[in-house]
């Protein structure tokens, strides 16, 4: 009994002895796309006016509302908002910058408190994927904010091709769509054809001088226009010669007018609006106007609403019949009455013409 117990504990355990172990196993290879980094122009593209010359319409370091073409002068900016992506990580973006003709000028700052979402002005768009109305991905996405100040015209003068870029650090770079180009530190010139002179005056009578050309002579390309404006001072005889016109050596600026032509706008339409509320500025029934007094621009202040050439066709806060394009022209034809009793060639003194760049 034994026995046979014994062979049947061995037959049971028989099986045990011939267990095989199989199994295997595969090891993937998993390649990550270098994913170039992806930018995108947002709101809050901003032109801001400098702290030096405050336009009519612009104060210090506010937004150059006036500024209609693509020129800006040393200390003027320009400011964008972008959208910044890598799939691989935020962490894998190197530089966020400003490039004027392709070199590096500015380095874009971070700015979360921009939105905590994808803002419609981004268009953020990767193929058919639309990310508009996402929450911002912290791990993947980010705003900045690019501010290019305008340089003195040594390192940046001329036409310029503007660009916000994104490297990464393998080296892809990214690139907004919307690129610029700027006229930057355009020349101001104005061309004056023609002289002022008044000979053999008669005392008590009004005399005409030949006809000015007042014109925009500010670099070819650069879309620079020009506010016009004129003052003068009183006139003085510089050689000893016992001069009285009436009752001083002095030949008052108030014996001076002038009528001006731009386009379809003459003296005959201006508006004679005066800064101080009362009718300071005023046109007569001839169509000439008179003259503001003034050695330099705003000085004295204000020259908006006194000293414009022409105001006519009034938009906003400008005339824009006083507005002069590159190569255009006004012409203005002067008129002395002098007084009587009058004595003295009265040749020194000036009147000026001024052009101030909206």
């Amino acid at each position: 009994m034994k026995k046979l117990l014994a062979i049947l504990v061995a037959v049971l355990a028989l099986p045990m002895a011939f267990a095989v172990s199989i199994g295997g196993g595969v090891t993937p290879v998993i390649g990550t796309e270098n994913f170039a980094p992806l930018i995108w122009l947002c709101d809050s593209r901003v032109v801001y006016d400098d702290y030096t010359e405050p336009g009519r319409f612009s104060g210090e370091d506010e937004e150059l509302l006036e500024r209609i073409n693509n020129y800006a002068f040393e200390g003027e900016s320009i400011s964008w908002e972008v959208l910044v992506m890598d799939k691989n990580g935020i962490q894998k973006i190197e530089d966020v910058y400003g490039t004027v003709d392709g070199d590096i000028e500015v380095n874009c700052v971070e700015d979360a408190g921009f939105s905590s979402i994808v803002e419609d002005s981004c268009n953020a768009r990767i193929l058919e994927e639309d990310l508009t109305g996402e929450q911002i991905d912290v791990l993947t996405q980010r705003y900045y904010t690019c501010t290019l100040t305008v340089e003195t015209s040594d390192s940046m003068y001329g036409e310029k091709w503007i660009d916000i870029e994104v490297t990464d650090l393998d080296g892809e770079v990214g690139t907004i769509d919307e690129n610029e180009y700027w006229f930057l530190n355009p020349a101001i010139l104005l061309a004056i054809e023609g002289d002022l002179t008044f000979e053999n005056v008669r005392p008590g009578t009004d005399t005409y001088s030949s006809t000015l050309l007042l014109g925009n002579n500010a670099d070819e390309g650069s879309g620079v226009m020009l506010d016009m404006f004129i003052t003068g001072t009183d006139f003085y005889d510089s050689t000893p010669s016992g001069a009285a016109c009436p009752t001083s050596n002095e030949l008052e600026l108030e014996n001076f007018r002038y009528y001006v032509v731009n386009g379809a706008y003459s003296s005959v339409d201006d508006a004679n609006v005066d800064s101080a509320g009362s009718v300071l500025r005023d046109t007569d029934a001839e169509g000439y106007t008179n003259i503001e007094y003034g050695i330099g621009f705003n000085d004295p202040s204000p020259f908006y609403d006194d000293a414009e050439i022409l105001q006519a066709q009034g938009v906003g806060p400008y005339w824009t019949a006083n507005l002069l394009a590159p190569g255009a022209e006004m012409a203005i034809t002067f008129k002395l009455s002098l007084p009587e009793p009058c004595n003295g060639d009265f040749d020194t003194g000036a009147i000026y013409f001024w052009g101030e760049a909206i």
